[in-house]
């Protein structure tokens, strides 16, 4: 009796540990070959496809980014009177009924750049950083989603950038270079696509790198090719289906020939929401149409730890979602919008030590310009006149609100008053920009990065006093959000890859 009992346990361990290693393999297996990138099984294929699909990316934009707008929308409406915080704001595509989490590694690193991750979310594949839809022996180049639904179905295709069309992440959705240096190749390839509308920032060596043999201009070349080539806000509000392929380049352009970061922009001048309205007027048709669009310049904030900007831009960002929102809810059955970003840049945080358990989000208000344009309007001109440090406060004063105790509005603005650790990082910062020295030391670069001493300082400062830091100058390992709405919007629940973001696409779609 004793021996059959004994047999009937063992027997019931053995299965047991069976039945575990079978979970415990396969469950492995399963995360192993998602985070890989290989394609995991979902339910799009008995979904209906969607006809128009909207694809946001924030570049470098993560939950710091998106919580960081929301509670400044919430600090700036508080009640001043009120000692009881009435909390954040959300963003309009936070309120949508699907969220997700997805990690964003590449070939090269956890902390991955914009060419690798934006392979990532079109092909579904990994690849070293710096290089757009092609394997990491520069031999093997991936169709992209963009590309599938224009061969396969029929679809029109949109890319739309607030920075340069042949910058990392638009190129991801049309072009296969080894570089996404190559701006003149991914050029060559943004106008062989055949993609029916740009818009955004200029081309970057729209002539080619070599200056002293120019190639045919790409936008000569875009020309011959059938496309038609507009630079005024006149001309393109009067664009309409019947013209046509088209290129948009911003009338007024910034940095780099970007468009304006969104706290620059003039009264009149066309934003990221009003390139999506254009977008959506040519493009709409019964087969259907599949647009790209970033907020690029979201990343370019964080990179100069500019936290006025960065959340200015999410906000323009979340403007240009609204748009689409506005055509789904005219065709709710058959749009699909998927707001993302590529990877987080920056390390932003929001918490300071300085300031505790405190955020004075509203400080942020009191910017009134970005570092790029501080730089343009006002630091070159310093540097030229060797502008007095005296004249320099008064201007920081102007467009950003830092302020000395010396100042007569100082006991009405206590949270904006520099203190003496402020002020005299902000005269070191001075100095080093008025000699004209590059930041080389490693406490240099800690300090500055490779911008502007003054101007990364005074960011750094009225971030800080607002209780936001950053911990880099580069992009970080964070994993992004994905919100969806509308047809398929529920395959993009979960935590997983960002390259099942292109697999759900692809299977939803129904293309190979």
């Amino acid at each position: 009796m004793m021996n059959k009992t004994f047999k009937r346990v063992i027997a019931c361990i053995i299965t047991g540990l069976f039945l575990l290693s079978f979970v415990f393999t396969n469950d492995f297996s399963s995360v192993k070959s998602t985070a890989a990138g290989s394609k995991k099984e979902t339910q799009a294929t008995s979904l209906k496809a969607p006809k128009y699909v909207f694809m946001f990316i924030g570049d470098g934009m993560s939950f710091p980014q998106i919580q960081a707008a929301s509670d400044y929308l919430g600090a700036v409406s508080q009640d001043k009177s009120s000692k009881i915080m009435a909390g954040n704001k959300y963003l309009n595509f936070t309120k949508f009924p699907v969220a997700g989490s997805a990690v964003t590694y590449d070939s090269t690193s956890f902390c991955p750049d914009s060419a690798s991750t934006a392979t990532s979310l079109s092909t579904g594949h990994k690849t070293y950083s710096g290089t757009i839809n092609m394997d990491e022996t520069m031999t093997t180049s991936y169709e992209t989603i963009s590309e599938k639904l224009k061969k396969q179905l029929g679809y029109k295709i949109g890319v739309i950038s607030t920075v340069n069309l042949n910058h990392a992440t638009p190129a991801a959705y049309y072009a296969h270079q080894a570089s996404r240096n190559n701006y003149y190749a991914i050029g060559l390839e943004m106008i062989q696509s055949g993609f029916d509308y740009f818009a955004g920032g200029a081309l970057k060596n729209p002539t080619g790198d070599n200056k002293d043999v120019p190639q045919k201009n790409l936008y000569d070349l875009a020309k011959e090719k059938g496309y038609k080539v507009i630079n005024t806000q006149k001309d393109a509000g009067k664009l309409t289906a019947a013209d046509g392929k088209a290129i948009i380049i911003g009338e007024t352009l910034a940095d780099s020939d970007s468009l304006s970061y969104s706290n620059d922009t003039k009264t009149g001048e066309w934003e990221l929401k009003d390139y999506v309205k254009k977008g959506i007027d040519v493009l709409d048709n019964k087969k259907g149409f599949f647009m790209m669009i970033e907020g690029g310049k979201i990343d370019w904030a964080c990179h100069a730890n500019d936290a006025g900007s960065t959340i200015s831009d999410t906000i323009a960002l979340d403007e240009a979602v609204t748009e689409a929102v506005t055509f789904y809810k005219k065709h709710p059955s058959e749009t699909l919008i998927i707001v993302t970003g590529d990877h987080e840049t920056g390390g932003l945080t929001i918490g300071y030590a300085g300031t505790e358990y405190n955020t004075f989000l509203d400080n942020l208000s009191n910017q009134k310009l970005s570092y790029a344009k501080f730089d343009s309007d006002y630091v070159k001109k310093y540097k030229d006149k060797k502008t007095p440090f005296a004249d320099v406060l008064t201007d920081i004063k102007n467009n950003f609100g830092l302020i000395t105790d010396t100042d007569t509005s100082a006991k009405a603005y206590p949270n904006l008053v520099l203190t003496s650790y402020e002020y005299n990082k902000l005269k070191a910062a001075y100095d080093m920009t008025i000699s004209g020295k590059l930041a080389k030391s490693q406490e240099e670069y800690i300090l500055y990065g490779s911008y502007e001493p003054l101007t990364v300082t005074i960011t750094h400062i009225l971030n800080n006093k607002s209780g936001i830091g950053f911990t880099s100058y580069a992009h970080t390992g964070l994993p992004v959000g994905v919100f969806a709405q509308g047809q398929g919007a529920d395959l993009f629940t979960g935590y997983y890859d960002n390259t099942q973001i292109y697999y759900n696409l692809a299977d939803l779609l129904k293309v190979k």
